[in-house]
């Protein structure tokens, strides 16, 4: 949620600062706004409730111009969306002028204003970010310059944030500080940048330095400083991106959405690629000292939110019938504000498509202090390799699915998913609970997971039309047993998501508890029919469904021997894939899902009041 790009260059930064904007679309956002240093010195802004086209085009008509900016995608915390509470947030008086964007959430910020508001400023906005502008801007007419007033301020500020900062008298240079939300600088060759995340910043450069925790930093023309809470002036390493200006455009798809869904056998393979071409597994998959500490450990505890949440419940299925070890999946945001015991020999497991989810950060970090001097591990399953979360444990394992632009979870998921199962095998067989020859027959049936999902995406135009008759609906119902339940819970919430459909998921089993009150004519059941030991139970729950005249949708196993009949649709995957199935099943889910969104005309890529990455609590 929210994103900043900011740029000093050699040349006109504005087309830059507006790609930028564009590339950050995905994180969600209410207003968008630019701010920059006019020829005659001022500092001039630009806002919009609209998207980052009508923004451009503002911009546009007017011919701006101008070698240092920052730009901005809100997301609303304090504040309704609207344009005084858009950014840039300006404080001009006393012959100081300033100019602000922020992501985050600032906590003491009322505190702040009330001593703000007493040495008589004025504020326009109903933001925690204007707060933070005129304490800056206080502290500059006491007589400190830009990068010492922002250093001050910080340790005056208590929460989350990312900031980049401009001074109308200081025009070379832009100043930036984060705590708890993600901020990189980018080297140019035209100039020094700043940025929430690379991809804003491709256009230009793919050299990029990962900020940490506390730093304050000064971009210029030709030069970056970086400074730490402490107050030392640091050098960090400059990391060259894998990230392609490809990867994060179209290309022949309508949708993000649609091309994450294509993409998912060739990432799945790129996150195997170092089991599937091996004779056996190691620990060290997961890093160097995985071989020592993965033996000690006798419990499972997994954090995460959202779809990373449904994968480690899947993956609890995997952990406790493969590996033989107990597990506790826990909604991240949950977590810390309960009292919970702690067992020693634990292994946290924190799952994170972006590794910045503040929830899953605070999570990890409650469980640490939590298990401190109990023996624990930490491990996190992420897409990101320099993340917070990735920094802040022991192990890592990453899921290579590349840039996720569509704020809908597509091939985060299926990664995770083959991430955790990998992790389920290397467990097993440190327990020795996996022999030889399951060993191989696990090894050859990841070798053979990209091509089966490849199948099962040749399903698509036989979900079309089942896409046509879910348009009308207001609500749905999804079912799932067993391991396939998560995937049924990982259905409803992209349909929710992206189709604004109402949609909740149950344990069949559960039907008869509650659930089928809500069955009629009128509420389309998509349920998930694997041929596994539950199928016989899952016809049954069926059964109940139709006895009420509920429209049945069936995903099954080409050997289940469900048929098509009276409000009874078919949709028939390959074989069925063992313990991979939920995997498979999850790729139908989020086709009908897109075609619905399609069928309702919603915005696929960027559902209404959600953002991709959630950067505060």
């Amino acid at each position: 949620m929210c994103g900043i790009v900011a740029a000093v260059g050699s040349n006109n930064v504005i087309p830059l600062l507006i790609d930028g904007l564009k590339k950050l679309e995905y994180r969600g956002y209410d207003s968008t706004g630019i701010g920059y240093i006019t020829a005659l010195g001022d500092v001039g802004t630009e806002r919009s409730l609209e998207r980052v086209a009508q923004l451009e085009a503002q911009i546009l008509a007017k011919h701006l111009e101008a070698t240092v900016g920052i730009a901005h995608t809100r997301w609303a915390t304090h504040g309704a969306p609207a344009l005084r509470n858009a950014h840039p947030m300006t404080s001009n008086s006393e012959g100081v002028s300033l100019c602000l964007v922020h992501n985050g959430i600032i906590e003491n910020f009322e505190e702040i204003k009330a001593e703000l508001l007493a040495a008589g400023y004025t504020f326009t906005s109903d933001t925690d970010t204007e707060v933070m502008t005129h304490l800056i801007h206080q502290y500059c007419v006491g007589g400190l310059d830009l990068y010492e007033a922002v250093f001050t301020a910080t340790k005056r500020l208590k929460g989350l944030y990312a900031i980049a900062v401009m001074r109308a008298d200081e025009p070379h240079r832009i100043i930036g500080a984060r705590q708890g939300a993600p901020m990189l600088i980018g080297v140019g060759e035209r100039g020094n940048y700043i940025a929430s995340d690379t991809a804003a910043l491709l256009s230009e450069t793919r050299d990029v330095i990962y900020l940490e925790e506390g730093d304050v930093v000064e971009i210029t023309v030709d030069s970056h400083r970086i400074r730490t809470a402490a107050g030392e002036f640091v050098e960090r390493t400059i990391h060259t991106s894998e990230l392609s200006a490809d990867a994060v455009s179209l290309g022949l798809f309508d949708h993000y959405m649609q091309k994450e869904t294509f993409e998912q056998p060739e990432v799945v393979a790129n996150t195997l690629e170092m089991v599937s071409g091996a004779q056996s597994i190691s620990p060290q998959l997961f890093g160097a000292s995985a071989l020592e500490l993965f033996p000690k450990i006798t419990n499972i505890l997994i954090l995460a939110c959202g779809t990373s949440y449904h994968a480690g419940m899947v993956a609890r299925y995997w952990l406790e019938d493969v590996a033989g070890i107990p597990v506790n999946v826990e909604i991240a945001s949950e977590y810390r504000y309960r009292k919970s015991v702690a067992q020693s020999n634990t292994l946290i497991i924190t799952i994170s498509q972006s590794g910045e989810t503040a929830d899953t950060i605070a999570a990890l970090q409650h469980a640490k202090e939590l298990h401190n001097g109990l023996s624990a591990v930490t491990l996190s399953i992420c897409n990101a390799p320099e993340s917070a979360l990735t920094r802040q444990s022991q192990l890592k394992f990453l899921t290579r699915a590349g840039p996720e632009i569509g704020v809908a979870s597509t091939k985060a998921f299926t990664t995770q998913l083959s991430s955790l199962f990998v992790l389920t095998l290397v467990l097993a067989k440190v327990n020795g609970h996996l022999s030889v020859a399951q060993e191989a027959d696990y090894l050859k049936q990841l070798r053979h997971l990209p091509a089966a999902m490849q199948q099962v995406l040749l399903l698509e135009d036989q979900i079309k039309p089942w896409a046509k008759a879910f348009a009308d609906k207001d609500h749905a119902l999804f079912l799932g047993r067993g391991i396939h339940w998560p995937v049924a819970m990982e259905g409803a919430l992209k349909l929710k998501e992206i189709t604004y459909i109402h949609a909740e998921s149950y344990a069949a089993g559960e039907l008869k508890h509650g659930p089928l009150a809500l069955v009629d004519e009128k509420m389309p059941v998509i349920a998930i029919a694997p041929n596994d030991g539950l199928i016989e139970k899952l016809k049954s729950n069926l059964q109940e469904v139709r006895a009420r005249s509920g429209e049945l949708y069936i995903f099954a196993d080409r050997d289940t021997q469900i048929e098509t009949g009276e409000g009874v649709h078919v949709i028939n995957l390959p074989d069925h894939a063992g313990l991979l199935s939920p995997i498979l099943h999850t790729l139908p889910l989020q086709l009908l899902s897109y075609h619905t969104a399609l069928e309702r005309g919603t915005d696929v890529d960027k559902p209404r009041n959600l953002a991709k990455s959630v950067t505060v609590e």
